[in-house]
């Protein structure tokens, strides 16, 4: 049996101010080419379908858009909610979408109960894990602690029971959302420690012949039989270098281990991420960056000091420059000792203390003019402090 597994869609998602409503368009469009083109058995996605839990209208149009879309595939469409979703607002009208073959599983109680999909080759039960908050949930799942391992394990106790009672030959899938030891992650997704530990290990799914796994945005093979497909665009700069993929599985009869295929999406559908790094004037002027002029760029300055206004003057040559950070090269020797506020500032005068802030942010110390400038505001700043409490 064959199936297409997805993840971290995150419609409504913006990347720092550009609207990606249109390339989420293209990217679902391409999963349900994928699918009918690949002659999937089922669709399976494993959470995030929002990036929020009140979703922008933009974003629930698309979703109502792509659920007509996976439902005309005549393939049943498996999906869970991530820790992104509002389960509730996600589960909304999943009775009704069942019947035209889209399962939406959202509540932890639904979890041991499967997608039964039959083949020439024998039935594979399908079980959909939502994104479990230990706090939340602990206590319905008759968990040993307020932990996502605990919470996990109790899920997975009971979707084992359930295949226990199915045919000898009936092999197992499951949909999860969650961080599992030996998986690194990237900035672009949410952290999840909250009520508890963060991770699980692979242990809480022994038993299952394959785990979709989703939360993590780059695709990577936790075992043999675990996988994260990763998400199909990219969500922030530490993601760029990502080859964004969707994942194909083959689950053969018998107790052999799946065979998993990445299916690069096309170029054009992918980000078109750079980072760079140097002086301000050499990027403006270097012929080895004019193939980055229509990136989307994050970029590290290397100048002594801040020059000014970078931004304005990198976005009339790099006008996608979306993220900047000032990293000075030389940087003045810090003292080995680390002396208090106060001790900081004994003994010294105004004007010494704005000398020492203008050299820390900036890298150089002011000039001539620049400190005329600040004895100036000093001296009004003491003149209107006497005049109000002369008041």
């Amino acid at each position: 049996m064959r199936f297409l597994h997805t993840s971290d869609w995150h419609l409504g998602r913006r990347f720092h101010g550009e609207d990606l409503i249109d390339a989420q368009h293209k990217v679902l469009d391409h999963i349900c080419d994928t699918a009918r083109t690949e002659q999937v058995d089922a669709l399976l996605v494993a959470g995030d379908i929002y990036d929020r839990a009140i979703p922008s209208l933009d974003a629930v149009r698309l979703f109502s858009r792509g659920l007509n879309q996976m439902a005309s595939l005549g393939i049943p469409t498996i999906m869970i909610s991530g820790n992104h979703d509002s389960a509730h607002r996600l589960g909304v009208g999943s009775s009704l979408l069942a019947r035209a073959g889209v399962h939406l599983r959202t509540d932890p109680a639904d979890a041991a109960t499967p997608i039964l999909l039959n083949s020439p080759t024998g039935t594979v039960a399908v079980y959909g894990v939502p994104y479990l908050e230990p706090t939340l949930v602990r206590t319905r799942l008759e968990a040993e602690a307020a932990s996502h391992q605990a919470v996990l394990t109790s899920a997975l106790d009971q979707i084992r029971a359930d295949v226990a009672t199915r045919p000898t030959d009936t092999r197992s899938v499951v949909l999860a959302h969650a961080f599992i030891t030996g998986a690194t992650g990237c900035k672009s997704e949410r952290d999840i420690s909250v009520g508890g530990v963060d991770h699980a290990p692979t242990s809480v799914f022994d038993g299952i012949d394959y785990v979709a796994l989703g939360h993590l945005h780059g695709a990577r093979q936790v075992n043999d039989r675990i996988h994260y497909s990763g998400s199909p665009l990219a969500y922030s700069f530490s993601e760029t270098g990502h080859n964004k993929s969707l994942t194909l599985i083959d689950l053969p009869a018998g107790a052999a281990a799946p065979t998993v295929t990445r299916h690069a999406l096309p170029a054009h559908l992918q980000l078109p991420l750079a980072r760079l790094t140097g002086r301000l004037e050499d990027l403006l002027t270097d012929p080895a960056h004019e193939a980055h002029t229509k990136s989307w760029l994050h970029v590290t300055l290397t100048d002594t000091a801040r020059p000014y206004e970078p931004m304005a003057r990198l976005k009339q040559r790099f006008p996608h420059t979306l993220d900047l950070q000032h990293i000075p090269t030389a940087i003045p020797a810090q003292s080995t000792t680390s002396p208090t506020y106060s001790e900081r500032l004994r003994g010294r005068g105004d004007l010494d203390i704005t000398h020492d802030f203008i050299t820390t942010v900036r890298g150089t110390q002011p000039n001539d003019e620049e400190r005329s400038l600040l004895q100036e505001a000093i001296d009004n700043s003491r003149v209107s402090a006497q005049e109000k409490e002369t008041v």
